[in-house]
């Protein structure tokens, strides 16, 4: 929030001048408001927050769900090869990068999975096969409870850590619930 003249920035306890060479004493601020407009002073307040993430501006939301693509006339947006373009919504977004940790959290231990491939003498310590089940399970729910997200704010309630009485976490976001990696 700020006062602005011609576009800039007009600070408080600072002398200004304007566009006609007039020095303004650095108390301006203790004008009225007709004084402040009348030397030509615009109030501007801060552009609203929002979280990125889910907005694309303060007011306007992303989609949840996936929408096609259409030009300024509502007419289908379409590829090089004549196939509807397809906006992702948040929901698929999300599920790829569900997806995409997973397969990140089990390449540490895809070489044991290999060696047994290979090496029919070799086994697959019970820690490794357990982690792995854990992180394909939680994949699975993480999944499951995007999709079932019926609004926006159900969605970001998703990024939500729990919380105990005191504020301290409790656990994980849904969102982020993977389990212990193995050593």
């Amino acid at each position: 929030m700020a006062y602005k003249y011609s576009g800039r920035i007009i600070r408080a306890g600072k002398a200004w001048k304007d566009n006609d060479g007039v020095t303004h004493p650095r108390n301006w601020y203790a004008w009225s408001d007709e004084q402040k407009t009348s030397a030509g002073l615009v109030w501007e307040d801060d552009p609203a927050s929002f979280d990125s993430r889910f907005y694309w501006s303060a007011n306007v939301p992303k989609s949840l769900d996936d929408v096609n693509a259409v030009d300024e006339d509502d007419n289908p947006v379409l590829d090089e090869n004549n196939n509807q373009v397809v906006i992702l919504g948040l929901k698929s977004q999300y599920k790829a990068q569900t997806k995409n940790t997973a397969g990140g959290l089990l390449s540490s231990t895809d070489w044991y999975i290999i060696r047994v491939n290979e090496d029919n003498t070799a086994t697959v310590p019970t820690n490794i096969s357990t982690y792995r089940a854990a992180v394909r399970t939680a994949s699975g729910t993480i999944e499951a409870a995007i999709d079932a997200a019926a609004d926006l704010d159900a969605f970001i309630a998703l990024f939500d850590t729990p919380v105990d009485s005191d504020g301290v976490p409790t656990g994980n976001a849904p969102i982020r619930n993977w389990p212990d990696e193995v050593n």
